[in-house]
């Protein structure tokens, strides 16, 4: 139980934690959000029963994000039926994405960009005609834009942030040559829009007036107290034609306008931008060697904004001279990556809100999940963020506010249709994802390093969803642990693993079996030394989550696992009769059912079997592991093929050690008084799965033999064939009448 110290922390198992966020659901626990903590009493037996291990993996597999591929990472995978439909595996971005130095990549590449364009003043002619000569827009479209700015004298240009539309603006401008050409001060709001289109004075012709031909407003300041409307635009029409000037407005897609007509800026394709900057710094020749470089490929198919696509070229001619090496080249792409991420979180509430933030912090947690689902949770994480900012405010949460799109675009991802796994079955869902994969491990290590203050939200945050309802939101709590810990493990461990594993709920604990799992999957060290800690230690709950971890892990591990499986089974045998816990003898069958149901079944079969007779402790081991992976079956069918029944079938066919192996621990679990009434209830379930596959009858038939070898063996197996009912109450089914021909006489 955690204590109140005098500093005003609790103490936990590990480490301290702020005041507040001992417990993962407080007094301001949304319902939307989570299910909140039980009312005293409640936490019963009924309402908190632990997930079973097999079907924990299953939500594990299903939910996990794409950075944590559990599907296809062969050392941890199952390999039963054709495939790693039931191991764990994964990890495909880890290494520099976690722990690289991202500060000395930045210093090598010396990247800049500017957030916004220059405030105001003239655009030097040079400056455009360099930016002429490495312009690309479509042709037919940009000269629709022209045509409208020359005879509207006003255009209204709307494109998401970095999509080159100031540039577009100038080129507009630099096309009707309406030179020269003046920036407009930011701080121009639609009212003052004519006021400022008056003509200029040069500060260093005296009073010699310089009159502007063509004018850009860049990130027109449009808010709904202060719409853009119609008016404004005739004004600064009238006054334009005074001149015979333009004016070209760039607007972002939340701008307020009322009766404004909108013309749509989409960038051009990043590949046609390179090529054209590549053309203008260096020869035709070197242009193209350097588009065929793997690392450009690369590059250029992870959604790079054009401004980062021009600094690329730079870097690109500057490798073509021998200024820069190759691997400063092939690393672009990532410090790309870490300073737009760390743009995010640098700019002001002005330029990109706190809910935002908070938005984007969630779709890093949920990357590739449902949009709704991440905008639900990350408003959650937005109110915290909001009493950690000022704790005498009350949160607030607007109802409507950003679209979908814009919320999309300011994230740089991606939104599309795709089935999600329930516990019902695939239900069609609208996702959201980053563009580049690599963005939410970039994002959630730049948040809890470089951005110390927001951790006491997002511990509250990750610790809300560890008591969701949803296996979803539980599983992604923890691969975003996992990646805090790959991060900062000490930190993650003290504030959030450990008393997670600590909590009576068991939901908990699973969050974070589930984040030691991931951590170890995507390289964190001294997973492995945790968990033997806590399987040796005295705390049933840590214990607990080690033995799950150790299922989960086990099959890289197997002799570690299994060591440890051993280990605690004994310690739990050698407990006073009155303090023995069936619930983890329970666990640890478990534990060994899934290491057999997994890609290194057969060092885990070989093993049971040889230790099965060491003491009493291992031998339930085995035995209990065994007899519950003997029940899987493919799919979860109550009568689908069985799974180790079709190992022993390839097993024979290939004349593996599995055909002697399988059939000796079937004896001996027939044979022991603890197993027997379960390994029979299994037999019969293999027999009505016979009756439906005729390779499950093949199957059976080959194996009951082998478990005859004496006149009581017999007799137990042609009693059950003899006995047993059908599905559902029916009679016998005839493959049982089949099967009795194949027992050896005795």
């Amino acid at each position: 139980m955690s204590t109140e110290a005098p500093d005003g922390t609790y103490d936990s198992p590990g480490g301290r934690a702020p005041r507040g966020e001992a417990a993962d659901a407080d007094a301001s626990a949304q319902p939307a959000a989570a299910a909140g903590p039980p009312a005293a009493g409640e936490d019963s037996e009924d309402r908190d029963q632990p997930q079973d291990a097999w079907a924990a993996r299953r939500d594990l597999v299903d939910h996990s994000p794409r950075t944590m591929n559990v599907r296809d990472r062969a050392r941890f995978g199952g390999g039963l039926a054709g495939g790693d439909q039931h191991g764990v595996s994964g990890g495909s971005v880890t290494g520099d994405v976690i722990m690289g130095s991202k500060t000395e990549i930045t210093q090598i590449h010396q990247i800049g960009f500017p957030a916004t364009p220059p405030a105001s003043g003239e655009v030097p002619r040079a400056t455009l005609e360099k930016l002429a000569a490495s312009f690309v827009a479509d042709d037919e479209h940009f000269a629709v834009l022209a045509d409208r700015l020359r005879r509207d004298r006003v255009l209204v240009l709307s494109g998401a942030r970095f999509t080159g539309r100031h540039t577009a603006a100038l080129m507009l401008l630099h096309r009707l040559g309406a030179l020269p050409v003046r920036t407009l001060d930011r701080s121009t709001t639609p009212a003052t829009l004519a006021e400022r289109l008056r003509q200029d004075k040069d500060p260093a012709a005296g009073d010699t007036a310089v009159t502007a031909r063509g004018y850009v407003l860049s990130d027109l300041a449009a808010r709904r107290d202060q719409p853009l409307r119609e008016p404004h635009l005739l004004a600064a029409r009238d006054r334009l034609a005074e001149h015979d000037a333009y004016l070209v407005i760039t607007v972002g897609p939340t701008v307020v306008l009322e009766d404004v007509p909108v013309t749509g800026w989409d960038p051009p394709a990043a590949d046609e931008v390179l090529a054209a900057h590549l053309r203008v710094r260096t020869d035709g020749p070197t242009a193209r060697r350097l588009l065929g470089l793997p690392s450009v490929a690369e590059f250029l198919g992870r959604g790079h904004q054009l401004r980062e696509v021009a600094a690329f070229a730079r870097v690109l001619s500057r490798h073509a001279a021998g200024e820069v090496a190759e691997d400063a080249v092939a690393q672009f792409s990532l410090v790309s990556l870490e300073n737009q991420v760390q743009e995010w979180f640098e700019q002001d509430e002005t330029t990109i809100p706190l809910r935002d933030k908070g938005f984007l912090v969630a779709l890093a947690a949920f990357d590739g999940g449902p949009y709704a689902l991440t905008a639900e949770l990350s408003d959650v994480l937005y109110r915290f963020l909001q009493e950690t900012e000022n704790r005498a405010r009350v949160p607030e949460v607007p109802v409507f506010g950003t679209s979908i799109r814009t919320r999309l675009q300011l994230a740089r991802a991606t939104g599309y249709e795709e089935d999600e796994h329930t516990e019902w079955g695939p239900v069609s869902q609208y996702k959201a994802a980053y563009v580049d994969e690599r963005a939410p491990l970039v994002l959630l290590r730049e948040v809890w390093t470089g951005h110390p203050s927001a951790r006491p939200a997002l511990i509250r945050w990750l610790r809300r969803l560890a008591d969701d309802g949803r296996p979803l939101v539980r599983t992604r709590a923890a691969s975003t642990i996992a990646v805090l810990a790959r991060t900062d493990l000490p930190s993650a461990m003290a504030l959030i693993i450990e008393p997670l594993a600590a909590s009576a709920r068991s939901r908990h604990r699973l969050v974070a079996v589930n984040a030691l799992t991931l951590a170890h999957v995507i390289d964190t060290p001294n997973i492995p030394r945790i968990l033997d800690g806590w399987c040796r230690g005295d705390d049933r709950r840590l214990g607990w989550v080690a033995v799950r971890a150790y299922a989960l892990i086990g099959p890289e591990l197997p002799d570690q696992a299994l060591a440890a499986l051993r280990g605690a089974a004994r310690r739990l045998h050698a407990a006073d009769s009155g303090d023995f816990d069936p619930a983890m003898a329970r666990e640890l069958a478990e534990a060994g059912e899934l290491l057999l149901l997994s890609s290194a079944r057969e060092r885990i079969l070989s093993e049971l079997l040889r230790t099965a007779e060491d003491d009493r402790a291992v031998h339930d081991l085995a035995l209990g592991s065994f007899v519950s992976a003997c029940g899987r079956t493919e799919g979860d069918e109550p009568y689908g093929r069985p799974l180790i029944l079709d190992w022993y079938a390839q097993a024979v066919t290939g004349n593996g050690p599995a055909a002697h192996h399988i059939p000796a621990l079937w004896r001996a679990a027939l044979h022991d008084p603890r197993h027997t009434r379960e390994a029979l209830a299994v037999l019969r379930r293999w027999v009505l799965a016979a009756n439906r596959y005729t390779g499950t009858e093949w199957a059976l038939a080959a194996l009951l033999p082998a478990l005859v070898t004496t006149p009581p063996e017999q007799q137990r197996l042609g009693h059950l064939l003899r006995t047993m009912p059908g599905e559902d109450g029916a009679p016998p089914p005839p493959v049982a009448a089949r099967l009795l021909t194949t027992l050896p006489a005795h």
